[in-house]
């Protein structure tokens, strides 16, 4: 009798590495030893109910904070604690609050994003030769090309201030593309829209993973987590509680109880005292 050796799925490369990253404020410990990984074309999801640390936990991967303990590793590289630095090796995000330029039109507010790809410095901007006008045609096909992939090319010489709201959402992630990342953080991107709109952002994030980019994304919204990731992480007063897939997650009474609000019996003796930090 033969038998016949079942081939084994490939693990996914690793792209971030976040090992037992804790972040303190003075006494207040708002992120306690979280461990997370994100591989090549992943969509990773992370939720929580207010206050778990979640947006404290994206400023701890882009440079914003200095974690407390624990190593931040991008392609198997430690990340520099600048946020220009961490852009520069690969990673861009968005904000639970949107940061345009409202001033600017559309078309400028991704120009500024593709800042850090360009080479040119500040003499060759003051003498404006051939190759800073190249560099800047370069800059703009580039813009004109996002635009074009999030559907707003027709608004590149609005104000962005008077774009309606989910568009704004989608000029801010349009800005973040054009440095050219390989991994993406969303930090609520659906927040305040409409099913349409919730929608589109969905199939929005779908095409962007098909470009080649990884996808972490803080949000709310359970169906779109659930309908968009691949594993999913809860995080509870701080710490990591469970991670992955659909059905894990959802059926996991620790979640559960964190969302109804019951007061939630910690795993470990490390939490002394309930976060109460509100993720900004």
């Amino acid at each position: 009798m033969t038998t016949t050796a079942v081939e084994q799925p490939q693990a996914v490369k690793p792209l971030l590495e976040v090992s037992n990253v804790t972040m303190r404020f003075g006494g207040l410990t708002a992120v306690n030893d979280v461990s997370l990984t994100v591989g090549e074309g992943e969509i990773i999801g992370l939720i929580g109910p207010n206050g778990a640390g979640k947006t404290t936990f994206f400023n701890c991967l882009t440079g914003l904070y200095v974690p407390t303990e624990g190593v931040v590793r991008y392609r198997d590289t430690v990340l520099p604690p600048k946020p220009h630095l961490v852009t520069q090796a690969g990673i861009a995000r968005t904000f639970q609050n949107i940061r345009l330029f409202a001033n600017m039109t559309v078309l400028e507010n991704v120009l500024v994003g593709r800042h850090s790809r360009t080479k040119e410095g500040i003499f060759s901007a003051i003498l404006r030769g051939p190759s800073y006008h190249r560099a800047e045609a370069e800059s703009r096909e580039k813009a004109m090309e996002l635009l074009a992939f999030t559907g707003l090319a027709d608004k590149a010489e609005h104000l962005a201030r008077n774009l309606p709201y989910g568009e704004q959402r989608k000029l801010e992630i349009a800005r973040a593309l054009a440095s050219d990342p390989g991994l993406l953080l969303l930090d609520e991107p659906t927040a305040g829209m409409n099913p349409q709109e919730t929608r589109a952002a969905e199939e929005l994030v779908f095409a962007i993973r098909d470009k080649g980019v990884s996808i972490l994304v803080i949000e709310h919204d359970m169906r779109f987590i659930f309908n968009l990731c691949d594993r999913t992480a809860v995080l509870v007063q701080g710490q990591k509680i469970v991670e992955g897939d659909r059905e894990t997650v959802q059926n996991d009474e620790r979640v559960i109880t964190a969302y109804l609000g019951a007061p939630l019996e910690s795993t470990t003796t490390a939490v002394a005292e309930t976060v109460t930090e509100t993720d900004q």
